[in-house]
């Protein structure tokens, strides 16, 4: 097995078996997946940089077992920078944190090509970023997907928002909306953005009834685009931009520009041809993070109506929240009352 150690950002970082098997489909090695992001870099940075990230990692590559490493282990470098965070359950962690293209690459070299970063930028605590996921349900596929992304962007910049694009690396698309997270801004938490992203959802799915969906049960849905809310709970992590799916064939989750959506093949987005399109079309999320908006209005009407309407069902593994309907799909409730 192969060693090496690269000096990046003022670090030695060392790499091992660089040359086992990553993506056997593609003839990718662990040392080709270090050398993809090593190129992108510079954008993941842009979106990564400052942010504690779960790491998911495939030691063996994507054929291989996988796991979720929530700590960082004691034997980690000494100059490596973490932050303490609370998991879905509430449990504390010491997470990485991205400060640099050195602990990027610490990362990797671990098999964790997916990374999965918290809407947040240390030191402050802020959320800067509101998620919405729209996720495909069997019956439909990715055209209904695209005209789906089309309606939320549409109806964003109706509202005056400013929303940005990329694919899910899978079958989805994922569309972000940068938040103010500094000291001095409006001061977000999850449980705000999340309100907002419920808005988000109610509004379109009344809309569009027929295309889109805020039903969480998934026995509600029927053939419409889910879109996704609760992916903006608190701890909760998005699958990060420009890393790697567990794909034969290393699919990429890749911000792109909405002139792309009418066009773009997300499975063509892969390790081997994202470089190139950076080097071609440049970064579409490169200057993001400069344009915060104002999400003020949709946290209000949600807040507004939680009385008379109510919150949005939470996933499971959250405490049941104030004003939340029973946890429980519609049909188990029917059966239950019979």
């Amino acid at each position: 097995m192969t060693e090496q150690v690269r000096e990046v950002a003022g670090r030695e970082v060392t790499i091992t078996s660089s040359d086992k098997p990553y993506f056997p489909k593609l003839d990718l090695t662990k040392g080709d997946v270090i050398d993809y992001f090593s190129e992108v870099s510079g954008p993941i940075l842009n979106c990564m940089r400052g942010r504690p990230v779960l790491l998911q990692r495939f030691p063996n590559g994507v054929g291989g077992k996988s796991f979720f490493q929530k700590r960082i282990p004691d034997s980690a470098p000494e100059w490596l920078e973490t932050t303490t965070v609370e998991t879905v359950n509430g449990t504390p962690s010491r997470a990485l944190v991205m400060a640099d293209e050195a602990h990027l690459l610490w990362a990797i070299n671990l098999g964790a090509f997916t990374l999965h970063p918290w809407p947040i930028r240390l030191p402050e605590r802020h959320v800067d970023e509101l998620r919405i996921d729209l996720d495909p349900v069997p019956g439909i596929g990715f055209e209904e997907v695209r005209a789906a992304a089309r309606l939320v962007h549409d109806w964003f910049t109706s509202i005056g928002i400013t929303c940005y694009l990329k694919t899910s690396g899978s079958k989805g698309l994922h569309v972000y909306v940068p938040l103010d997270g500094s000291a001095d801004g409006p001061g977000w938490n999850s449980y705000d953005v999340r309100g907002a992203a419920v808005t988000v959802a109610r509004t379109l799915a009344a809309k569009h009834p027929d295309t889109l969906t805020d039903a969480w049960w998934k026995e509600e849905r029927g053939t419409r685009v889910f879109i996704d809310f609760n992916q903006n709970a608190p701890h909760k992590t998005v699958f990060g931009a420009w890393s790697i799916r567990a794909r034969v064939g290393a699919q990429v989750s890749t911000p792109i520009s909405w002139d792309e959506l009418e066009t773009v093949q997300p499975d063509t987005l892969t390790a081997l041809t994202v470089p190139a399109k950076i080097e071609a079309d440049g970064d579409p999320w490169a200057e993001m993070y400069s344009d915060p908006q104002d999400i003020s209005a949709l946290v209000a009407e949600f807040q507004d109506g939680l009385e008379t309407i109510g919150d949005a069902p939470w996933p499971p593994v959250y405490p049941k929240q104030p004003y939340e309907p029973p946890r429980v799909a519609p049909s188990r409730a029917k059966k239950d009352s019979e």
